[in-house]
C-alpha cells in the first residue's frame, strides 16, 4: 500500500492520460484511480489500454479505455469529448504519449523527424487544446506534459526528442500564462531513465549502453514509474494549486552532469 495515497484526493474528478498502456502512463493512471478519480487511458493500442483498465478495476478503481492517435487532431477532439460528456466534466489532462530513439542527428531521416514530432509535439498540442474547450469553460483544470531534460540542455542522439519536448516546454509555459487567469495550470514533469520495457528497448538496448546510463545518475540507479507517478500526482492534485508553468525533474540529478544518452560509435 502507498502510503502517500489519501483515498479521496481526487474524487469525484476524472482524467484523461495518453500513453497509457504501460510505463509511466500506466503508473500515473493507477495513481489518480488510487486516490478516488476516474481515469481514461488513450493509446493506440487496445490491448495494453484493457490491461492497465483490468489492473485499475482489481484495486477498487474506477476506469475506462479509448484507442486513439494522438496525431490525428479529430480523433482526440472525438475522444476528450466523449469522456466529457459521459463524466460530466474533465480535470486533468496528463499528455504521455511519446515515441523516441536515438539516433545521431546526420542519420536521421525526414520520416524520423516527423514521426517523433507528430506525436510528442503535435500530439500533446492536439490533446491540451481538446481539454481546454471543457476546462476553460469550467474554470479549472490541470495539464501535466512529460517530457526530458535534455529539452533545454541538448544531447547527441536525440536531436528530434529534444527539439519536439523543448516545443512542449515552450507550448506549456506559455499556455499557463494565457490559461491562468482562467484557472488552468499546465505544468511539466521531466523524468530520468525510469525502468520500463519501453525505455529500455529505445534508450539503453544494450548491456554497455545502460552501464554508461546508470553510471550517469547520481543517485545511482534508474527510477521507477511509481515514483514518477507520485511526483506528477502531486502537480496535478491540489496540493500544487499555485504551480503553473514550472518542471519538475525526477532523475537522481542526472541532468546536473549533463550527461544521457550516448550513441552507440559508428560501426559498432
Amino acid at each position: 500500500m502507498n502510503h502517500y495515497v489519501q483515498p479521496d484526493e481526487f474524487a469525484g474528478r476524472t482524467a484523461v492520460v495518453t500513453g497509457g498502456g504501460s510505463g509511466i502512463g500506466r503508473a500515473v493512471a493507477r495513481r489518480w484511480a488510487a486516490g478516488g478519480g476516474h481515469v481514461t487511458v488513450v493509446g493506440r493500442r487496445a490491448d495494453p489500454l484493457r490491461e492497465t483498465v483490468a489492473l485499475i478495476e482489481a484495486a477498487g478503481g474506477s476506469a475506462d479505455a479509448v484507442t486513439c492517435d494522438v496525431r490525428d487532431a479529430a480523433a482526440v477532439d472525438t475522444a476528450v469529448d466523449g469522456v466529457a460528456e459521459r463524466h460530466g466534466r474533465l480535470d486533468v489532462l496528463v499528455n504521455n504519449a511519446a515515441g523516441n530513439f536515438v539516433l545521431p542527428g546526420e542519420e536521421l531521416s525526414p520520416n524520423g523527424w516527423k514521426a517523433v514530432i507528430d506525436i510528442v509535439l503535435n500530439g500533446t498540442f492536439h490533446c491540451t487544446r481538446a481539454a481546454a474547450r471543457h476546462m476553460l469553460p469550467q474554470g479549472s483544470g490541470a495539464v501535466l506534459n512529460v517530457i526530458a531534460s535534455y529539452a533545454w540542455h541538448g544531447h547527441p542522439g536525440t536531436v528530434h526528442s529534444a527539439a519536439a519536448k523543448a516545443g512542449v516546454l515552450a507550448m506549456t509555459r506559455t499556455l499557463a500564462v494565457e490559461w491562468a487567469p482562467r484557472g488552468v495550470r499546465l505544468n511539466c514533469i521531466a523524468p530520468g531513465p525510469t525502468e520500463t520495457e519501453g525505455a529500455s528497448a529505445a534508450l539503453w538496448p544494450t548491456d554497455t549502453a545502460r552501464e554508461r546510463v546508470l553510471a550517469s545518475v547520481p543517485a545511482a540507479r534508474f527510477t521507477t514509474p511509481e515514483e514518477v507517478a507520485e511526483s506528477a500526482a502531486f502537480l496535478i492534485g491540489d496540493r500544487a494549486a499555485y504551480v503553473t508553468g514550472d518542471v519538475l525533474v525526477v532523475d537522481g540529478g542526472q541532468w546536473l552532469g549533463k550527461s544521457v544518452y550516448a550513441t552507440e560509435p559508428s560501426g559498432a
